[in-house]
């Protein structure tokens, strides 16, 4: 399985058959099948992945904001509330998502 498969699955970077989340914003402290610890044991390791979260976010809100300022002719400050409104159900899978692209990423670059 590729890593791209690996992360749209939300599986282990190692063994990439292990699941990494057991609810559904709550995360196993290490893989269930091959052991790999997925936070380090880092006071603030998840930090890394509000900026991926940040760069997954921007582009859509702000895809948004153009659409509904320009096509739907509103003003600058509706559109802007409009969008964020409209991506409020989107955060908790952009934050799902945004973690195990944080941990793919950092173990990629760091594998012990």
């Amino acid at each position: 399985m590729s890593a791209l498969q690996g992360i749209l699955r939300h599986l282990c970077p190692r063994c990439r058959k292990g699941p990494i989340f057991r609810g559904w914003l709550a995360m196993y402290e290490a893989c269930p099948c091959c052991g790999l610890q997925f936070n380090r044991g880092e006071q603030g390791y998840f930090i890394g992945a509000m900026y991926v979260s940040y760069a997954l976010s921007i582009p859509p809100v702000l895809a948004l904001v153009m659409i509904l300022w320009r096509l739907g002719h509103w003003s600058v400050s509706a559109a802007v509330i409009g969008a964020f409104l409209a991506y409020l159900p989107v955060v908790p899978f952009a934050v799902r998502l945004s973690r195990v692209i944080w941990i793919y990423v950092d173990r990629t670059f760091d594998p012990h």
